[in-house]
């Protein structure tokens, strides 16, 4: 009895998920001190991996958030600097024709309708408060004053979601909410899904998400962070994208 459980708990470290590790980390406040760039790089346990996480973290009390169409295909950086956001993102999905796919609200009005797909999973909404809510949850007689739909939920009661793509590494940007009034914008170098959505479940310094909404990623992956008078910390898009999300002071 004792070699089999022995060899039991053998087979059941061997096949144990690896676990992402916090190697380092900084913080610096935008030039209003409403938002918090966290910079930190991640290690897998068990492989050569590594991740660097960028989030724009920020106190619902002061901020919210803005949803900007792009529909002449401005870089990010011009736009984040003419709406007077502090930080932003790209935003969600769009076809061919770039034309937006899914659910957008800009200033309180609908610009493209709730659908139904595989990834539109989830709408990030914003009002006196940040919510992310799973497609079914939402209704638009909350009227937010900006929303997007996109997917897939990456974290959902402060734990990864189960069954996502777990082979592709791509850049990824995503929404975040957490305990209290704390909500934030990120971006992830190369990783896949699943591994992002391990990496969002544990600590992220002093921040603990509770729900997590994966954006539009690969080349439409940007992040923008203002620190002061114009200087910025800028990961660019690789392509143009139809519409962003950014953070504004209330």
């Amino acid at each position: 009895m004792q070699v089999s459980a022995a060899f039991l708990f053998l087979r059941l470290a061997t096949f144990a998920p690896a676990q992402w590790i916090e190697k380092n980390s900084h913080d610096e406040n935008s030039f209003d001190g409403h938002v918090v760039h966290r910079h930190i790089d991640f290690a897998e346990s068990q492989t050569n991996n590594s991740a660097i996480i960028d989030l724009a973290l920020f106190s619902t009390k002061s901020c919210k958030l803005r949803v900007i169409d792009n529909a002449n295909g401005a870089p990010m950086s011009d736009e984040m600097r003419r709406t007077n956001c502090i930080a932003g993102i790209n935003g969600g999905y769009f076809d061919p024709n770039f034309a937006p796919l899914g659910l957008r609200i800009i200033d309180g009005k609908v610009t493209s309708r709730l659908t139904r797909g595989r990834l539109m999973r989830g709408v990030l909404a914003s009002d006196n408060a940040i919510h992310i809510f799973r497609v079914a949850e939402f209704s638009v007689r909350r009227k937010p004053t900006a929303a997007i739909e996109c997917g897939p939920f990456l974290v959902d009661l402060a734990k990864p979601v189960r069954g996502l793509e777990a082979m592709r590494a791509g850049r990824r940007t995503f929404a975040a909410t957490g305990s209290g009034d704390r909500a934030a914008l990120g971006f992830c170098s190369d990783t896949t899904l699943a591994d992002l959505a391990r990496i969002l479940a544990g600590p992220l310094g002093d921040f603990k998400i509770q729900r997590a909404l994966n954006l539009d990623g690969g080349s439409s992956s940007a992040f923008w962070f203002r620190r002061n008078g114009e200087n910025a910390f800028a990961i660019p898009e690789e392509k143009t994208v139809r519409d962003f999300v950014g953070v504004i002071a209330k």
